[in-house]
């Protein structure tokens, strides 16, 4: 029984190991980052014919795929691929074509999850793990609108909006939102963005050497790779411009734009009728642009004449700034298009319309002398602003640069002002040299003027050195007097400084010299005996080293004397001193 238990343990530990070799060493392998594992199965029930990927239990591609790390298949059952994983580098866009999936509904061409076709929905910037046999992701670059600038949005699904509207949600048409300067991810297939100008532009009608419009330019970033974007969003712009320029080129019908030039330019052109007038109106005003690498400048070849009251021919240079607001370019653009066809379609007949309209009220001699010239351009201005203002299109200034006149009607004028000017220049010589006499005038008396000044200075100066001497001396006249009375005052306190110390000297030496007499009073008054005070300071004053021997001369000598000696005789200030009592 044991053997047994053991024979199966064997075999579990053996089969154990077995798997382990063969998992470890046969089904494992490694996705390093940024790629994915496209796994295949090898057994399973048979795709449907529409049906490409696999799903679980299915033979074939596997829809799901294996991201980064450590995985174990069997080999034997399933094959795998190692495929780099999806970039969406930043400042693009995926848009996703799903080969997998439901059919789209008639007349759809985006699709959601779960449909074959385009995603409606677009990958931003990352990274994504999508089988590629499935799904093909193409990057598009996103739309970056430079300041200064708006993105009109066209939707370019569903329903189809009635003319004139503006396009809803799941409508197709232009919408009333547009989009502010910034980065945004969108899809071209849904969303068709125009980038348009927004502030204050140019129409410039240079007269017969044509014109040009000029738009509002771009503001540089410091950010490259934003500057790329709104370069390339700037680019296709262009691009459509230059499609339309083109179509409007070939649209063009009627005399040649190159003729009239040429005419006005040699001189060659004569008053023309107002049917005439008309004619040429009209022909002129499909303009021929030019645009630029900035896209800031479109050149036209339109130039702007019309008859005056009196018959002649005119040929104005013109410059009217307009301006596009945010709010109702979006109208502008549903409803005239981009920028070149409202200037095309609206603001060049208009300008071409008002200016002969209202120029046919005014002589040729009103567009040479300035006041008649600033009421046509005062006219023509607000006749400008409600017309244009009634299309959206804000005008603030309409500005006559230059008008050209026949030269027949401009010689008499320029005589006529040349006489005008050479009278004002003669009473502006005499006035000038009138001017200049009381100049002259006015420079004697200056100079008389000087003289009596410096005269008076020169007093001015005496009077003031005279006072101040007389003030310096009256200074130092009290300076003395005051120093006079404190050098008496000192000498005062200072006499009184002497009679003080010596009074007070003389006291000290009385009391001092009276205490001292009082002393030898009361020393001698000690004593009671003159002769004896007398002997005690003689002793005082001797030398504490003297010694006093008395020596013994025999009987009777001595003794017999000292019966009739006194006290100072037989040394009584010694004596004294021995018998005194200590002092305290």
């Amino acid at each position: 029984m044991k053997s047994m238990t053991r024979f199966i343990v064997l075999i579990a530990v053996v089969a154990g190991l077995g798997e382990g070799i063969w998992q470890w060493g046969f089904c494992r392998f490694y996705v390093e980052p940024g790629y994915m594992a496209v796994v295949t199965s090898k057994t399973g029930a048979d795709l449907p014919p529409d049906q490409i990927l696999a799903r679980k239990g299915q033979k074939g591609i596997q829809e799901d795929v294996l991201g980064e790390g450590r995985h174990f298949l069997n080999p034997v059952l399933n094959d795998w691929e190692i495929r780099p994983a999806i970039e969406i580098p930043p400042g693009k866009v995926g848009l996703v074509t799903s080969k997998v999936g439901q059919k789209l509904p008639e007349g759809e061409f985006l699709a959601e999850p779960g449909q074959k076709g385009i995603w409606r929905r677009v990958l931003g910037p990352g990274r994504y793990r999508i089988n590629p046999y499935g799904y093909q992701v193409d990057t598009n670059s996103a739309i970056s609108i430079p300041i200064g600038y708006v993105g009109v949005i066209t939707s370019l699904s569903g329903q189809q909006v009635e003319e004139g509207e503006f396009a809803g949600p799941d409508q197709k048409g232009v919408r009333r939102d547009i989009l502010q300067p910034g980065l945004y991810y969108v899809n071209p297939r849904e969303y068709q963005v125009d980038v348009l100008e927004i502030g204050v532009n140019q129409v410039s009608l240079l007269g017969k050497a044509g014109g040009e419009i000029i738009t509002k330019g771009k503001i540089e970033t410091q950010n490259a790779p934003m500057a790329a974007l709104q370069s390339e969003v700037l680019d296709e712009q262009r691009s459509k411009r230059s499609e339309y320029l083109e179509k409007s080129a070939d649209l063009f019908t009627g005399r040649s734009r190159s003729q009239p030039m040429q005419q006005a330019a040699q001189g060659q052109y004569q008053p023309a009728s107002p049917e005439d007038m008309e004619q040429q109106t009209l022909n002129q005003v499909k303009p021929e642009y030019q645009l630029d690498k900035s896209m800031a400048t479109l050149g036209v070849s339109q130039f702007l004449e019309f008859p005056s009251r009196d018959g002649f021919q005119i040929s104005l240079d013109m410059t009217v700034e307009f301006e596009l607001e945010p709010e109702k370019i979006a109208w502008l653009f549903r409803t005239y298009g981009d920028l070149p066809a409202v200037v095309d379609k609206v603001i060049l007949p208009q300008i071409s319309s008002i200016s002969r309209n209202k120029g046919s009220e005014y002589r040729a001699k009103d567009f040479i002398v300035g006041e008649g010239r600033e009421k046509f351009q005062q006219d023509l201005t607000m006749a400008l602003a409600k017309t244009l203002g009634l299309k959206n299109i804000t005008v603030h200034n309409a500005l006559i640069r230059h008008a050209e006149v026949p030269q027949q009607i401009l010689d008499p004028i320029q005589q006529a002002s040349l006489a005008v000017e050479q009278d004002l220049t003669n009473k502006e010589r005499q006035n000038t040299a009138k001017k200049q006499a009381e100049l002259n005038t006015e420079l004697s008396m200056i100079d008389q003027r000087r003289q009596q000044v410096s005269v008076e200075t020169e007093k001015l100066k005496a009077e003031i050195q005279a006072d101040q001497e007389k003030q310096v001396a009256l200074i130092a006249a009290e300076a003395v007097k005051q120093v006079a009375e404190v050098r008496k005052g000192t000498a005062g306190i200072q006499a009184d400084t002497v009679r003080i110390l010596s009074e007070a000297e003389a006291s000290a030496i009385r009391m001092v010299q009276g205490e001292q007499a009082r002393g030898l009073q009361l020393k001698t008054k000690a004593f009671d005996d003159p002769q004896a005070y007398s002997l005690w300071e003689f002793a005082s004053q001797l030398n504490p080293k003297v010694r006093i021997n008395v020596l013994h001369a025999g009987d009777g000598t001595l003794w017999t004397d000292l019966k009739t000696a006194g006290l100072g005789e037989l040394g009584g200030a010694a004596i004294l001193k021995q018998a005194a009592p200590p002092k305290r």
